[in-house]
């Protein structure tokens, strides 16, 4: 496999590069912002790279507007920026004195942080870009790619191009401890490890299911508040993605509490101490775990739609993906069968939701109608299919 995986975010990269003084790039902690950026800039004489996790290196910025003054011609970027918050009214003066392109770049895994700051006080003058763990889009054309390997693996890069099964388990099971022991107590939440684990441990159970905030109270013996809060943090620290229901055009009373999805399949495999995929096939959550994996490769590959799922009050109909466009909708069913039968659910939902397209989304290589704009399909045709279409 190659060393350096070519990301489709390097597109939208140059293209900010040359219009906004700053470029924020927002994701989970080691999805590869690092790698994205210093590979970019490799070249680039111009390049400087701030760690703010290194004490040598934030040293740097005891005077940040000496620092930025005595680097005025070249392109900053600081990583990690949302532990150092005070550092945004500074890059305001800095940017409104030169609104020169590429000044800047920004490398957050904290939206909910990062996101505030800049709203605040860079607004107008910086780009977002969002950045996943690999995606299936981004890994296919590899040599040694394998569908089951980045199903079971997930998309971490250190996790997918791991030597093998057990380093990739081994270096998920450190980021989890990492995660829970240090990432979130350095964002400013004091959260006992362990509780934020269970928590985590009973979100995987119920990997792809609605949420029940009171019970999961009940079972933690906390409040819904607190739950919701927490599970916030999971949100907004790209762990967890909250799907909310689609309702909109539709005179039906639906189900209207959202779904949540582990964003990553190898991270909820590691929590529930799945190590093999004949252990995902005998495990309950093997149809939520696939359905996770297309739900997160889909909406990652379809940044210009909103994202829903559909269940109607009574169950009796269901959709598990809904892309809203300006123009059109896309129905998504997933099936991890390699010979999917639709479920009167799913002809129901086709009758009330209207789409101009629909897919049921199975892990073959193979794609064929079996209706009038109704496609069974593998997760690498869809994706390419409808990658910002």
């Amino acid at each position: 496999m190659n060393n350096i995986i070519t990301r489709t975010a390097t597109k939208t990269l140059e293209k900010y590069l040359k219009i906004f003084p700053a470029v924020a790039i927002l994701g989970s902690r080691q999805c590869g912002k690092s790698t994205l950026i210093k590979h970019f800039c490799k070249d680039d004489s111009n390049f400087v790279y701030i760690d703010m996790q290194d004490r040598r290196d934030l040293a740097k910025l005891q005077d940040p507007s000496l620092f930025f003054q005595a680097n005025a011609d070249k392109t900053i970027c600081l990583d990690e920026v949302q532990l150092l918050p005070e550092l945004f009214s500074t890059l305001r003066s800095e940017i409104d004195s030169d609104r020169r392109a590429r000044r800047f770049v920004l490398l957050g895994s904290a939206s909910a942080n990062l996101i505030q700051k800049t709203s605040e006080t860079l607004a107008g003058r910086i780009g977002m870009i969002d950045l996943t763990p690999f995606t299936i889009t981004e890994v296919e054309n590899e040599l040694d790619y394998s569908l089951q390997r980045h199903w079971m693996r997930g998309g971490y890069p250190d996790s997918y191009l791991a030597f093998d099964d057990e380093a990739s388990s081994i270096w998920r099971e450190n980021f989890i401890r990492t995660y829970l022991e240090r990432d979130i107590p350095q964002l400013g939440f004091s959260i006992a490890a362990p509780r934020m684990m269970r928590l985590l441990t009973l979100l995987a159970h119920e990997q792809g299911c609605t949420l029940n905030y009171s019970n999961i109270a009940n079972s933690m013996g906390l409040t819904a508040p607190t739950i919701r809060h927490y599970i916030d943090i999971l949100e907004q620290t790209y762990i967890v993605r909250i799907l909310p229901p689609f309702f909109k055009n539709i005179r039906k009373r639906l189900a209207k509490t959202p779904r949540l999805y582990l964003r990553d399949s190898g991270l909820l495999h590691q929590i529930l101490n799945i190590s093999t995929f004949n252990d995902l096939l005998g495990h309950p959550v093997f149809g939520k775990s696939w359905e996770g994996l297309v739900v997160e490769n889909v909406c990652s590959a379809t940044t210009n739609a909103q994202h829903y799922f559909h269940r109607s009050a009574n169950g009796d109909e269901e959709m598990d993906l809904v892309l809203e466009y300006p123009d059109k909708l896309i129905a998504i069913e997933c099936k991890a069968s390699t010979d999917p039968t639709p479920t009167a659910g799913f002809w129901k939902a086709i009758d009330t939701l209207k789409p101009n397209h629909s897919f049921i989304v199975c892990p073959i290589k193979e794609h064929y109608p079996i209706k009038d704009n109704i496609t069974v399909s593998g997760i690498e045709h869809l994706t390419e299919l409808i990658s910002n279409t």
